[in-house]
């Protein structure tokens, strides 16, 4: 398994080495088809080439005319069985902390929970290579109160770091009553606003944690973006246009969402026939923010980093890295 998971990750490396070479031959062939196609002359560059240039081009479709990137391989394996996840924290972790991943246990389908103990982190990829998980959440904590979350796909990342915020167990709220039960179906997948090419890959890493679900299936899960603040809470699937009205903020002066409204795991009933509605809140409930992503797994310190967040761009509060904020297009759209 060791020798294996080695010359994995050599071709990988391999892969990701040739991926400039590749994206030069593929602009030099973009160059050409444009002069082709718009009757005008071979660029002086390129003359010399373009005989077997042309030859390569005839011979393409359309799975091979753009280059694939070591971003297809990461996730190229993904439709071919379930997602596998390991949820862990960092050492001695408070009651609170231990009971948040209890609960994350439930949020996310065929996740299994570990107690960290003394194990460091490259013991922790080791064993879930051996036993062929795809993923690891590592949960961390400040005086008791979690405040971090990292997600790590196998067998070669990426890696992504989060900030966790506003996070409010189902173990909070005292009415048991009120709350219900935790739902364990298959979730459809709702990514509200991650419009960005940094959006689409938190998005990317994100849905890849759930398994494909049923169409029947009356459990959602959402992740609405706004201001790069991750929401994320679970619906019924049934009154689907009114969650599509809930993804927009409620307090639009403030940077964090409304908690009544936007930060919660729910499910509805509907008691009074099919034109009412009643909201339901059964926990957890948090938010998210990026600040990282690696493109390696958790214990390669080496790794190269793909994006992070630096200093200065914590007061560029007019601009949005992971998706678009619905008050920035309706300025843009005025006269």
């Amino acid at each position: 398994m060791l020798r294996r998971n080695i010359r994995l990750r050599r071709e990988y490396l391999y892969r990701k080495s040739l991926e400039g070479k590749e994206r030069l031959l593929y602009e030099k062939k973009r160059k050409i088809k444009e002069a082709l196609d718009e009757g005008k002359p071979i660029p002086t560059e390129l003359r010399n080439e373009e005989a077997a240039l042309r030859q390569e081009i005839d011979l393409e479709d359309d799975y091979t005319a753009v280059p694939k990137t070591h971003i297809d391989d990461e996730y190229a394996n993904a439709t071919e069985r379930d997602p596998k996840i390991l949820l862990t924290t960092s050492r001695d972790p408070s009651a609170p902390l231990v009971q948040f991943v209890k609960e994350l246990k439930f949020v996310f389908p065929n996740a299994e929970r570990m107690n960290r103990g003394n194990q460091v982190i490259s013991e922790i990829i080791e064993s879930c290579h051996a036993h062929e998980f795809t993923d690891v959440i590592l949960v961390h904590e400040h005086r008791g109160i979690p405040d971090g979350l990292i997600i790590s796909h196998l067998p070669f990342g990426p890696t992504a770091y989060f900030g966790l915020l506003n996070v409010v167990t189902r173990h909070d709220i005292r009415d048991k009553k009120a709350i219900g039960t935790m739902p364990e179906a298959y979730p459809h997948l709702i990514l509200d606003n991650f419009k960005t090419k940094l959006g689409e890959r938190s998005a990317n890493i994100l849905k890849h944690l759930f398994p494909v679900p049923k169409p029947d299936t009356k459990r959602i899960v959402t992740f609405a973006n706004r201001s790069d603040y991750i929401s994320f809470r679970i619906y019924s699937k049934e009154p689907l246009n009114f969650i599509i009205h809930m993804l927009v903020p409620v307090n639009r002066s403030t940077k964090y969402w409304n908690g009544s409204t936007c930060q919660l795991h729910h499910i509805y009933e509907k008691p009074g026939g099919p034109k009412s509605v009643e909201l339901k809140e059964i926990g957890p409930r948090f938010e998210l923010r990026l600040y990282q992503v690696k493109l390696g797994t958790m214990d390669q310190s080496e790794a190269q980093i793909e994006w992070v967040i630096r200093p200065y761009m914590n007061t560029t509060k007019k601009r949005n890295f992971i998706g678009i904020d619905p008050d920035d297009k309706k300025k843009k759209n005025k006269p």
